[in-house]
Formats: structure tokens, sequence, C-alpha cells
């Protein structure tokens, strides 16, 4: 058993800071406040190839490994969780998705700009559009449809919380094609944003991640050609929720990221802040608190890189990545929240960044699976 990282590992995980701090951290407390798009910074991940970090060299990726993914993430989250999102997004999403399931058609034209993050120059990423307002975590309530129209589906229905909503040139959309078969009548289809009958409504006014776009998706009478399906008919469903297991290595390792920079802040700060005539990471009550944050950081960081680990080795990661998340979420909640407050006042106030992290942690227990879901997945494994 290993507890060192590679070489390789390391420079990626070097690459992944030095990025974060000299380009994300100037600017991210605007973008946080005016809700601005990191359009400049996407740009520059896709330029580092961290846009398609797992895909396979041939459909334009960089053939990373899972904990390379990870460690990138975390760098990456101590300082933007609104450009990590959109980071996990396209790579534990919809790159994976494309390259598990789809067609050599598919991935030769719409998995190979996506990895790259860039099409003919300009911006070219995915989005996972699975949310309905009636359907978040109960995912085979869908009430999109797609009517077999022959050689092609007829696809309507509202898509809510979109993360890179407006942003991408590509949706992966979960919709029902065949109410009477359930879970086993959902289809995956590739959707172009350009396309008649795509709208892209109503941004969300979020409380945290508010650079990243989060939009309303809605379709009317769009004309989506079969060869578009992902995988034969009626996987949508398996589609979902194979990539989402993959997807909640991406948001642990955000979770992680997110408690990690508000940790480092805190103990930066208690070692300059005096009270009572010394640092006030001399008194027992800070110390504590620090004890108990990075402790809790380093159990999540081992739970992120196992599940990471199992993926890389084709070892079923379902039961790891849900441990993962749900505690790597509660933890960053939790850390923030102990930040803010060893910060006293001045953690209140956003020039410090504890408090955008503490917002930011929020989202961490609720998308890609809620921590009550988590838990469910968590219970079934454990009782087989």
């Amino acid at each position: 058993m290993q507890f060192q990282l590679s070489e390789e590992h390391l420079m990626i995980q070097k690459a992944a800071h030095d990025f974060a701090v000299n380009e994300c951290l100037p600017g991210v407390i605007d973008r946080d406040e005016h809700q601005r798009f990191p359009r400049e910074q996407i740009m520059q991940l896709a330029d580092l190839g961290f846009m398609g970090m797992m895909v396979n060299p041939e459909y334009g990726g960089s053939g990373m490994d899972t904990v390379s993914y990870v460690l990138a993430m975390e760098e990456i989250s101590k300082i933007d969780a609104s450009v990590s999102v959109c980071m996990s997004v396209n790579n534990s999403l919809v790159c994976y998705g494309l390259q598990s399931y789809g067609s050599e058609e598919q991935k030769q034209q719409y998995l190979t700009p996506i990895a790259q993050g860039k099409k003919d120059g300009e911006l070219y990423i995915g989005a996972f559009l699975l949310s309905e307002p009636e359907a978040g975590s109960d995912a085979t309530s869908q009430q999109t449809k797609a009517e077999d129209m022959g050689d092609y589906y007829l696809l309507n229905g509202t898509k809510n919380w979109i993360t890179n909503g407006s942003s991408a040139s590509v949706y992966l959309v979960i919709a029902q094609t065949d109410a009477s078969k359930g879970s086993r009548g959902i289809n995956c289809l590739i959707v172009e944003k350009n396309w008649p009958g795509v709208t892209v409504a109503a941004k969300e006014n979020k409380l945290g991640i508010r650079g990243s776009d989060t939009h309303t998706i809605m379709f009317t009478d769009v004309k989506v050609p079969k060869a578009n399906r992902v995988g034969e008919d009626g996987f949508g469903f398996t589609f979902a929720m194979k990539t989402l297991a993959g997807g909640r290595i991406g948001i642990a390792s955000q979770a992680l990221g997110i408690a990690s920079g508000a940790y480092e802040l805190a103990l930066k700060y208690s070692k300059t802040r005096k009270a009572f005539g010394k640092e006030i990471a001399q008194h027992q009550a800070i110390q504590f608190k620090l004890a108990d944050m990075a402790t809790r950081i380093e159990a999540a960081r081992l739970l992120c890189l196992k599940a990471a680990w199992e993926k890389d080795n084709g070892i079923d990661y379902t039961l790891s990545s849900s441990m993962a998340k749900v505690f790597a979420s509660e933890t960053a909640m939790w850390v923030t929240v102990e930040a803010v407050q060893v910060h006293g006042g001045y953690g209140f106030v956003k020039e410090y960044h504890v408090e955008r992290l503490m917002r930011d942690a929020k989202i961490t227990q609720i998308y890609e699976g809620t921590s009550e879901v988590q838990r469910i997945v968590i219970g079934r494994s454990i009782l087989k």
C-alpha cells in the first residue's frame, strides 16, 4: 500500500496549484459578486489539458488517471469552486459518458472538441441535463419527452439547475421515450445548443458558486437524430447512474478543496491575529478547531483518493464514491463554518474569502446526489 504520490502526480498537483493562485485568485471575489462566468480561466484550463484529463489522447484528451483529476480538482477548488465545477462537469459527466458509452462517430464529432475544451479557437464544453422541476433525486420521474419519430426523436421538456447551461455547446439530455417501461424507457440524447427549439432560459441567482452559469434549459419540438442517442434504446437511466457515480468523485474532490482552502486560510490567520497578548493559534480553543479541521480533511482526502484508485483499477467504486462525497461535502460545510469562526468578524466580510468558501460548500451536499441519496446508496451496499 502506497501513500506517496508519484512524480507525475506531484507535477500535476503543482500545475493546478500554480494555475489556481496565479489565474483564479485575482478577480475571484469580483466574479462571485457579479456572477461572472470565468471564461478566461476555463480557456486556460483547456490549454493545460484539464478539461479532458482522463480522455484517451486519441480523442483529444490528456490520458491522465483519476488520481490526477482528484489532485487538480482539490487545488483549484481551494481558490474558486466556480471554475472547478465547470471542470468537473466537463470531465466527470460529459467526457466520461461519451468516452465510455458513445459511438465512434459521437466520439469523433463531440468528445474530441469537448475534451480539448475548444473548437476553432472558441470555448467548446458540455453540460449534463438530468434534473427537472419534478425530478431531482428521483431521476426516474423524467417529464422531458423524446418521442420516437422513426429516424429522429422529437424532444420537449424543461431541465433545471444546469451547470454550464449557457456556456456549453453540447448537452447530454436525459429524456423519457416510453413511460410504460419506467427506468428502461429513458434515453440519453446529444443535443447541440444552437439547434432550433433549444432555449437557454433563466439564470439562477445562487447562494454559492456564483461564477458558475446555472440555467434552466427548455426544449420545444427539437429534432434529435437517432445517431445522437447514446447507447441502445432504453439505456439512458443506466447511463446517468453510471456517469454520476464517477461524477461524485469530482464533487467530493471539490468539497475537499473547499475545506482545504478554508483550513489553510484559518491556519494562516490564527498565526497572525493576536488576542489576550498572543497569537490566537496559541489558545487551546483555536488549536482544537484547527486539529479537528486537519483530521477531517485528511480523512476526506483518503476517501477521495481511494475512490479514484478503485476507478483507475477497474474496481466497482459505487460505494467508495458515495462515501467520499457524503463525507467530504459534510466536512466542507463544517470546516468552512469553523474557518469563519476562527476569523471572527473578519470572516464575515468578503475580503477574507472564507465567507465565500462557506457559501460554496453548501452545494456539494446537494448536487450530483444529495447526502441523503448517498446514504441510501451506502446503506444498500452494506446490507447486500
